[in-house]
């Protein structure tokens, strides 16, 4: 899934292995000067380390050089600790969109600006 994933012109992604095994990644789809994430997840024995953490702020801070201006993403209302997360990295409620999961609980969309690199004009 992740392979197919990236093979999309228009996929960005970040990996994370240990002994040579994919323990995590981070998967973003850009649209010009925009990026959302499409998913983040991290294997069971990789979990409360603070790897999506890590993960995410190298993404962003790659994003970043993409001269991406803003990142979105979708996430459970329920999901609690994914929503501290994106809180601590700066992102904000812009959206809501009832019944998204097959299950019909709600998904909240969140934002988060990048900051603008001032452009050297003079040389």
């Amino acid at each position: 899934m992740v392979a197919s994933e990236l093979a999309h012109p228009s996929s960005f992604g970040l990996g994370a292995e240990s002994d040579g095994t994919l323990v995590g990644y981070a998967l973003f789809r850009l649209a010009d000067i925009e990026a959302e994430l499409a998913r983040i997840a991290v294997g069971p024995p990789a979990r409360r380390q603070g790897l999506a953490r890590r993960l995410l702020r190298a993404s962003l801070e790659a994003l970043d050089q993409r001269e991406v201006q803003q990142t979105f993403l979708e996430v459970r209302t329920t999901n609690h600790p994914a929503r501290a997360l994106y809180a601590a990295m700066g992102f904000k409620e812009v959206g809501r969109r009832p019944g998204y999961y097959p299950d019909g609980t709600d998904a909240l969309v969140l934002a988060r600006p990048h900051p603008r690199r001032e452009v050297d004009h003079t040389s």
